[in-house]
């Protein structure tokens, strides 16, 4: 499976833990939420239910939409499958949720595991976190690194590029460190799943 396939399944799955939904709704919460799917189609989005629906990972169910017509407004029903999260599909999702290592945290992988942190055992959404830090601060490194080793070899608006990326990884690195510091203070001595509190993300 590849990394966008995992974070799909991942991302439905996570989505329908929390109501069942169509695959119009669902495929609208994916574009609108998660970043790595704006550009979502139906053709992507449908092979993948119908591998959870043969895995047992979710169900479908057909329901009636009751929608006014175009024209006259006199009613109209439409069947619509509906698709919910199977009790399979729940342990599965708290397996994948799990998952604490570099595919948790990288640039393409990190916000679809952010998303769903309010269903992360406490220890995994540090370890995730801490991680991503550490990923970003490599980064920073070596960013500060090559921009001493070019600085009188580049124009202004090269330059100007390079300390806006400087800056951004810097402000994200700065939030990574108070999730990290809310996470360690607020983390019960059980390290069970908790909800942890809102913080502002950085500025984009």
């Amino acid at each position: 499976m590849s990394r966008r396939s995992a974070l799909l399944e991942l991302a439905v799955l996570g989505l329908l833990h929390d109501s069942p939904m169509h695959g119009y709704e669902l495929r609208k919460r994916l574009n609108a939420v998660l970043g790595a799917f704006r550009a979502l189609s139906f053709g992507t989005l449908y092979p993948c239910l119908r591998d959870l629906v043969a895995r047992g990972w979710i169900a479908e169910s057909a329901a009636v939409d009751d929608q006014p017509g175009a024209a006259t407004g006199v009613g109209s029903r439409r069947a619509r499958i509906v698709y919910k999260l199977t009790a399979e599909g729940k342990d599965h999702l708290q397996g994948l949720l799990s998952q604490s290592g570099p595919s948790a945290w990288e640039d393409d992988t990190f916000n679809v595991h952010f998303a769903f942190f309010a269903r992360t055992e406490a220890d995994v959404r540090l370890r995730i976190l801490e991680g991503r830090r550490s990923r970003l601060e490599e980064r920073l490194d070596a960013f500060r690194t090559a921009a001493a080793q070019r600085r009188e070899r580049l124009d202004l608006y090269t330059t100007e590029l390079q300390r806006h990326g400087l800056d951004s990884v810097e402000r994200e690195v700065r939030w990574l460190s108070e999730l990290i510091e809310t996470e360690r203070s607020s983390t019960p001595a059980t390290g069970t799943t908790t909800e942890p509190p809102l913080i502002e993300p950085p500025p984009t």
